[in-house]
């Protein structure tokens, strides 16, 4: 029912509450220029030719795996942080301005662009300029959405690889003082209170170990 009186249809009620959300996306061509889309996910469906079951996998609310589905038309990547869709010649990712996101935008958009391999110089120069240039032109012989899908899972193993080392960091300092208190009570044949602090410390450790084994095995399936 209206203010004034007049009754809503029931369709145009319906309509009003299914506002679909906008994400942002950041869009990137093969030349390396960027353009920030907030739009909803009828557009990005629109734009790439997949399904909505696709999409659905890079929702960051849902708890989705790790998972890269090849379609068609484009290549679709649900690697931790990382949520991408690689066409032939454009790449979207989504939450450009996450923290961890940022550094892969900055990547993509040095290696993208096809980079000629016309150089003029002199001696040491003109030799790196060679070396860098051949570099160049043999990376240019894959294809565009190759080239997006090789930062991509580069991206993911440093990411992964740096949470590694952060863990081992935490993680030997209290296997050390563990281990320092077994060997002192296995020597001296006396009580050595081993508090439960540090147990706690060292089981919440191997619970982010396991956890962080699982995700490197599921990214190791796609390299």
């Amino acid at each position: 029912m209206g203010r004034d009186g007049f009754v809503v249809p029931g369709d145009i009620q319906l309509a009003s509450k299914k506002k679909t959300a906008v994400s942002s996306w950041v869009l990137m061509n093969d030349n390396g220029e960027s353009t920030i889309l907030d739009v909803d996910k009828y557009v990005i469906m629109r734009r790439v030719h997949i399904h909505a079951r696709d999409l659905r996998i890079l929702d960051p609310l849902l708890s989705y795996p790790s998972t890269i589905l090849g379609r068609e038309r484009a290549i679709v990547l649900n690697l931790e942080h990382i949520k991408a869709i690689i066409t032939a010649d454009e790449v979207l990712l989504r939450d450009p301005m996450d923290d961890n996101v940022i550094p892969i935008v900055e990547e993509l958009q040095r290696r993208l662009p096809a980079v000629s391999t016309s150089f003029q110089g002199q001696g040491e120069e003109e030799d790196l300029g060679a070396q860098n240039d051949a570099e160049a032109a043999e990376e240019n012989e894959f294809p565009f959405e190759f080239r997006a899908l090789e930062v991509a899972l580069e991206a993911i193993c440093s990411f992964l690889d740096a949470r590694t080392r952060e863990l081992e960091t935490a993680a030997y300092p209290a296997l050390d003082e563990l281990t320092s208190k077994v060997r002192a009570w296995l020597t001296n044949y006396n009580y050595v209170q081993i508090s439960s602090r540090n147990l706690d410390r060292v089981r919440k450790l191997k619970s982010a170990m396991t956890r962080l084994t699982n995700r490197v095995q599921k990214a190791c399936l796609y390299l």
